[in-house]
């Protein structure tokens, strides 16, 4: 990678890191999946004159967006509103690991032992971080993100079969189906959605345009655009800096501490995390394939 493509790179965990802190503020003003309607629903005007419709998909399309953004979206920012963003971002790191595990049980891919004992240390990690007392209260909370790390996981399992589209065609699609489910549901479950928009301050709305044009449609174009030009292997260290920047952006604009079992549960969550990713084999059986 050069360092133009390294720069980019970077670009992208510090806009969604710093994505979970304003999202937990905007959830003061607006509720959770109508915050997301209003995401999805700005990131999907934005996108949608770069790409064409992909009529024959919008079965596959419909589906995804309402299992990994709706759904998932769902129960991860209930979650996310009910703990400290820090613990929030690396809970959602399970996301890898459960994919891994969906992998292997749907897709029958070999898992490894490396992969295996990552898996471990990643959920060990979450059990440490869980059984702080400071969360006996919000277990519940934890197990949303959790649930939202699952479906989230089930999502990627149905994108990588349609092997025909565009991450940024995928994207753009999901966003403009999932905002009127996300709308709907909110409707049904949630209350004051009315209130909350005429009431919205310009600190308000600049939490939904930053969601929506900075960590949406800019950092997900720069992650799909770095895809198709450098080795997965290289870029996911990469997203390793989420819980940091997550973490750095819990602190400063939310004044969250940072505890030692967090830090601990943290680093075996990373750590197992990182196994689930990186290409274990040898280079001579690589070849071989």
């Amino acid at each position: 990678m050069n360092s133009k493509q390294i720069l980019l790179a970077l670009i992208v965990p510090i806009t969604w890191g710093f994505g979970y802190a304003l999202a937990k503020i905007g959830m003061d003003q607006f509720t959770p999946l109508l915050l997301m309607s209003l995401r999805f629903g700005i990131a999907g005007l934005i996108l949608v004159w770069f790409v064409k419709p992909p009529w024959g998909y919008m079965g596959e399309l419909f589906m995804i967006a309402f299992i990994g953004s709706t759904i998932q979206y769902g129960f991860t920012y209930y979650g996310l509103r009910g703990i400290d963003v820090s613990t929030a971002s690396i809970l959602v790191q399970l996301e890898g690991p459960i994919l891994a595990l969906l992998s292997a049980l749907i897709l029958k891919e070999r898992l490894g032992w490396p992969r295996t004992l990552g898996m471990g240390l990643a959920f060990f990690g979450v059990f440490v971080i869980a059984g702080e007392p400071r969360l006996n209260d919000s277990l519940d909370s934890v197990a949303l993100v959790i649930i939202g790390a699952l479906f989230w996981a089930i999502a990627q399992i149905m994108i990588s079969r349609l092997k025909s589209l565009s991450g940024i065609t995928i994207l753009t699609w999901v966003a403009i189906i999932a905002t009127p489910q996300m709308l709907l549901i909110s409707l049904i479950i949630e209350d004051g959605q009315w209130e909350s928009l005429k009431s919205a301050s310009l600190l308000d709305w600049s939490i939904v345009f930053y969601l929506s044009l900075i960590m949406t449609v800019i950092g997900y174009s720069i992650w799909y655009h770095l895809l198709r030009i450098c080795d997965v292997s290289r870029l996911s260290p990469f997203l390793m800096l989420l819980p940091v920047t997550s973490i750095i952006a819990g602190i400063v604009l939310l004044e969250e501490q940072f505890t030692i079992a967090m830090g601990i549960g943290g680093t075996l969550v990373m750590i197992g995390v990182a196994s689930t990713l990186f290409n274990w084999r040898s280079r001579k059986e690589q070849l071989n394939l």
